[in-house]
């Protein structure tokens, strides 16, 4: 049977996560659906990540085998036809029979966003967390850069993780303030793999870095302590988002 990659888009606020649960609606119960429609069988998608209740993506992938072909430009118009007005599918692409969008990835990159700013907006609410108060994003650059590298992020993983290792690699870790919009900060965090609630407690404890709390040299002696509460808190999900999947392919 021929084995499809699906790039896709969604706005996490009211999904229980990107994996099926009992509790909710999920991002892959609905792609599965959608799937199964077109092609009129049963097919379960398998993603590359589990993001969490409300955390959003902008190129989340996904793979199946399908029982005939369609041409790959097609089928993203097809199964959005079947798909809720917060997914859809950018991308379609024939992969190799033993292509796995789980366990073929090489690296994802995320971003946290927050805006800061005296007066809430609901324009940018449900994409970032807001804050009253100005942050010193010069300070936050500063920090940023000591969390590139191999190291043990036991103080950057929450409970509840079902990780092995707490060693992972982050490429790197850069601090910018938009273009567009002066008050929205964006933390965005490049790695291989990440433990459980990792990115949102980097942007925590960056984010307490920008308003005093920490200084930017205890960055290295926070990830040495292996110790939770020495870092940051975990930001809410809203912030986040899933930017890029790295694959061998062009996917």
């Amino acid at each position: 049977m021929p084995r499809i990659a699906l790039v896709c888009e969604y706005d996490g606020t009211d999904f229980v996560g990107y994996q099926i649960q009992n509790n909710g609606r999920s991002v892959q119960e609905e792609i599965n659906k959608a799937v199964s429609s077109l092609y009129k069988e049963e097919i379960k998608v398998t993603g590359c990540s589990r993001t969490d209740a409300g955390v959003h993506a902008r190129h989340h992938v996904c793979s199946c085998d399908v029982p005939f072909i369609i041409p790959a430009d097609k089928i993203p118009f097809a199964l959005n036809a079947f798909l809720p007005g917060d997914v859809a599918v950018k991308k379609a692409v024939y992969v190799r029979d033993d292509f796995s969008a789980r366990f073929d990835t090489l690296g994802k990159t995320y971003i946290y966003r927050i805006y800061s700013s005296p007066i809430r907006s609901p324009l940018k609410s449900r994409y970032a967390h807001h804050v009253t108060f100005k942050l010193d994003v010069d300070s936050m650059k500063d920090a940023a850069s000591y969390f590139a590298g191999e190291h043990d992020f036991a103080a950057f993983c929450a409970a509840g993780g079902s990780q092995t290792t707490t060693v992972r690699r982050i490429h790197s870790v850069k601090v910018n303030t938009s273009i567009d919009d002066p008050e929205l900060i964006e933390i965005e965090v490049s790695g291989e793999a990440f433990l459980y609630n990792m990115v949102r407690i980097i942007a925590g404890t960056l984010l307490y870095v920008g308003i005093g709390k920490i200084k930017p040299n205890d960055i290295p002696v926070i990830i040495d302590s292996k110790d939770r509460k020495n870092a940051g808190k975990t930001l809410p999900p809203e912030g986040l988002t899933l930017e890029k999947v790295f694959y061998k392919e062009d996917i």
